[in-house]
């Protein structure tokens, strides 16, 4: 039986930085391979009701990193 690796090759630290420091602008989420919701961030950045709902966001993502539960684009953990 073989075992899989369900650790993401991205560094937490580096992701955990970049959602803390740029995280309304979703530069994590292009970071770890999620694109779609990185341009999602970017785009909601324009007004200022999304630039709120992305800082939340920001924000919940980076406590969901900080915690070793946020994943990468093929759901691998990000350690």
């Amino acid at each position: 039986m073989k075992k899989t690796n369900n650790k993401s090759d991205k560094q937490l630290l580096i992701t955990l930085l970049l959602s803390i420091f740029v995280g309304a602008f979703g530069i994590h989420r292009f970071y770890v391979g999620k694109i779609g919701s990185g341009i999602a961030m970017l785009l909601l950045t324009l007004s200022f009701i999304g630039l709120l709902v992305t800082g939340i966001w920001a924000l919940i993502d980076i406590i969901t990193i900080a915690t070793g539960n946020f994943k990468d684009k093929e759901g691998k953990l990000v350690l």
